[in-house]
């Protein structure tokens, strides 16, 4: 990755569908935030597309968005709480209500949630348990991204994601109803 004044060029880009798949740049021009001190830091893109950065790039991305008077915007994670319940962790009553409710304040309807839940569910089982993984405290979009490309998934689970580049589109959009928070 080469973060230069007003582009950001991408190399092995990992995720198909993305704008920038498997290599390429992005100009100022067609990002409208980004969020560096998310996990991992990323861009939203004016087609609200989200763009991953390594990590290690996070203070060169904090210097071109300074530079580049892009809106750094922290806005609720949908994906976090659609793969709660694959953490290595248990939710009291109370925790799986906020999660729903903050779901629901997105637009996803309470079946929805299910449904979403239940089309990634044995892909991020796999991706979290069978690869011994464990993650107890946070599991994202990127991690589903990771799961569909074979990261830690068996592949049995991961072909229940169905074609990557159609998965990518669907799983971007639910990102999309992310509010600012």
């Amino acid at each position: 990755m080469d973060i230069a004044d007003t582009e950001i060029r991408f190399v092995d880009y990992p995720f198909a569908g993305a704008l920038v798949y498997p290599d390429g740049v992005i100009e100022v021009s067609a990002i409208t935030e980004a969020d560096p001190g998310a996990i991992p830091p990323h861009l939203r893109t004016v087609t609200g597309e989200m763009l991953f950065v390594h990590a290690e790039h996070r203070p060169a991305l904090d210097d071109f968005c300074r530079r580049n008077t892009i809106a750094v915007r922290r806005r609720l994670d949908v994906w976090a709480d659609l793969l709660e319940p694959f953490l290595d962790t248990w939710f009291d009553d109370e925790d799986q209500r906020a999660t729903e409710a903050r779901l629901l304040g997105v637009g996803l309807a309470a079946q929805e949630i299910v449904e979403i839940r239940g089309r990634v569910e044995r892909a991020m089982m796999s991706y979290n348990f069978d690869s011994m993984l464990w993650e107890w405290v946070h599991l994202n979009l990127y991690d589903l991204l990771s799961a569909a490309n074979g990261v830690l998934t068996r592949p049995e689970a991961r072909a229940t994601l169905g074609d990557p580049v159609a998965l990518y589109r669907w799983a971007m959009e639910i990102a999309g109803r992310a509010v600012s928070s």
